[in-house]
This record gives structure tokens, sequence and C-alpha cells, in this order.
């Protein structure tokens, strides 16, 4: 172990003791080589000195790292990913089809389509995440998948119980299968809603309350998320105008994962928003609409791991994320051309598209 200064760092030094910021965040965690964007981030946290392998281990290190390593497998897990995605796709798409007809719903076929696609969740970076073949005509499909993705990490992420993560995830999937009664032209209309469309537009969460209500492979909590996922905690959401009190936690949930995905995927009168400038409105919702400490979990997490995401910021230059400071999760530290933006600080800027 030998701490030495930024001066001295040099190109392949490995990083044995995490490096945190004069806050007391962590910038760097133990592990990390250093390259010459690590030096930059350094500077730019005037970090004046690092602990690193003695010279000799590194070097040992570097040529082990060199025999041992492998081409890194998330695109191929990624692909498996969107596989399972698009196959849970074409079983709803089916689903719907025999709903429309009256048919019974096909829970448990559906339920082993949606467990493949669970296997794959540690590829699911809900930020970046978009379908392979996306259609507008198909946007409701897309909602719930996704919802069902995001609703099983919310689940994971505030400390539900192992056995409550399917059935939230299946809440996720069928909080909006009420639309399926309602009149496509409405569903599709490009322009705001007359009075009269608004209020049968609201009817689809009574409709998917009363269409899963007597399926008993699902519990009350996936069945309720239908019925309240808009409801807000301050009593002012629909059908019922109930608050958090009984509001089922399962519909809070799915609340917020329907929101992040309504506004970041496209739809005919309205095209995906940044998750970032989402993520932010979701936090100003926690406020009166939704749950607080859901919501916060749900932008710490969700934000938590993307140092090195390409994003491209509201004045179209393209970066790569270094620090997210953990008190302002929606606006990290971004370095462009060798400059670190701050977008806590250059308020008049914000992510506009993630890259990957």
């Amino acid at each position: 172990m030998a701490a030495v200064t930024l001066s001295h760092l040099k190109l392949g030094d490995k990083i044995i003791e995490d490096v945190l910021t004069p806050l007391g965040g962590t910038l760097f965690h133990k592990g990390k080589i250093v390259t010459a964007k690590e030096i930059e981030i350094l500077q730019a946290f005037l970090i004046m000195s690092v602990e690193i392998e003695s010279n000799q281990a590194a070097s040992k290190t570097r040529e082990d790292d060199e025999d041992t390593y492998q081409e890194p497998t998330p695109i191929f897990v990624g692909t498996l990913l969107h596989e399972e995605y698009d196959k849970l796709l074409n079983v709803l798409r089916q689903v719907y089809n025999s709903f429309i007809a009256g048919q019974v719903l096909p829970v448990m076929d559906i339920r082993k389509q949606l467990e493949k696609l669970l296997e794959n969740i540690k590829s699911y970076n809900l930020l970046t995440f978009t379908p392979r073949h996306f259609m507008e005509k198909d946007y409701l499909l897309h909602n719930s998948i996704t919802s069902a993705l995001t609703s099983y990490l919310i689940a994971q992420w505030t400390g539900f119980p192992q056995k409550d993560w399917m059935q939230i995830a299946f809440a996720g999937l069928f909080h909006d299968i009420g639309n399926v009664k309602i009149d496509r032209s409405i569903l599709t209309k490009p322009n705001p809603l007359s009075p009269e469309e608004k209020e049968e537009m609201m009817r689809h969460t009574v409709l998917g309350y009363q269409l899963l209500k007597n399926v008993p492979a699902l519990n009350e909590g996936v069945k309720m998320a239908a019925l309240q996922h808009h409801e807000k905690v301050d009593g002012t959401g629909y059908p019922l105008g109930i608050d958090a009190t009984k509001i089922h936690p399962y519909a809070k949930i799915v609340a917020i994962a329907d929101i992040f995905h309504a506004m970041t995927l496209n739809k005919a009168y309205r095209k995906a928003a940044s998750p970032y400038l989402v993520l932010e409105q979701i936090q100003s919702d926690a406020f009166g609409k939704l749950d607080p400490a859901y919501v916060r979990t749900f932008v710490e997490k969700a934000t938590q791991f993307h140092n090195g995401t390409i994003v491209r910021l509201s004045d179209e230059r393209i970066g790569e994320i270094v620090f997210s400071d953990r008190n302002y999760p929606t606006r990290p530290w971004v370095s462009l051309d060798g400059m670190i933006v701050n977008l806590i600080v250059e308020r008049h800027l914000h992510i506009k598209e993630v890259l990957r």
C-alpha cells in the first residue's frame, strides 16, 4: 500500500481504498484502475492523494488481469433480456385480444414468460432500456411490461419480502388491463380528450379491478393496484379519492413505475421525455401525490450506479457521467471534452437523452 499524490499517479495504478469527495460521497470504489479519465476527475474534485498498490504488486496485478481477461458479456445478457421481453410482448398481445373476445385470463401462461424475463433482471437498466421493436400502437403493452420490471425492482429496493416480488411484478403488468375495455380511438387520440372522453378513460381502473377480482392466482394487492394506481396520497386521485392510509402498498409502487414509463415511452400525442427530467418530476410529485419514502428510494437506486453512462445534454453536447451527488441524484457531474460540467450548478442544462 502506498499513498501517492496526483502528480505521481500513473496510468494503470490500482486504487485500493475508496476515494471520497470532500462532502463524503464515494468518487471511486477500491479496485479502480487509473486511466486518464480518473486523473481528470480527481483533479476536478481537488483530491490531493490516493492509496494505490505498491509498484511491484500493481505490476503483477496488471499482468494477472491481462492473463485472465475475458470479453464482457453484458451485450449477450442484454440480448436475452430483449428476447424474453419480445416473447412476453407477443403473449400479452394475444391475451389482450382474447380478453376483448371475452376469454379467461391465462395467468399461468403469462407467469411462465414473465419469470423468464425476470431471470434477466440484472441486465435491466431502467434509465437506458429501450424496447427493440417499439410501435406506438403497442404503447400500453410496453408500458405494462416495463412497469412490471420496474415494480419488481422497487419491491426489492424498498425491502418487500421475496414472496411479494412476483405479485408486485404482476401488479405492474396488469395495472392498465382495464384499458382493453376502453374505446381504442380514445386511447390513441392525438389531441386533448373531451370531458366525456376523459371520464371514460378514467373508468379503466374500475374495469381493470373487475377483470382481475375473480382470478385466484393473483393476490389482493395486484387487484388493488389496478384499481388504485391513479390515487394520490393527498386524496386528490381517482376513482375513489382515498388518501395514503387507504392506498395499497402495491398501488403506491406501481404508480411510480407507471408515471416513469408513461413519460419515457413514445406516445401518439407526445414524444418520450428524458428519464432524468422524469425522475425530477417524480421527486416533485412525491409531495402530495406519490409515496415520498418509495420515491426517495426509487430515485436513489435508479441513479446510484451510473458513472460511465454516456448522455446527451440539452445543448446537444455528448459526455460521460463521472459522479453523482447523493443529495442531487438527477444532476450528476458530466465529463465533456476534458471539462467537468456540474449539473447541480449549471441548472439551465439537463440530461436530454441516455445513449448507453
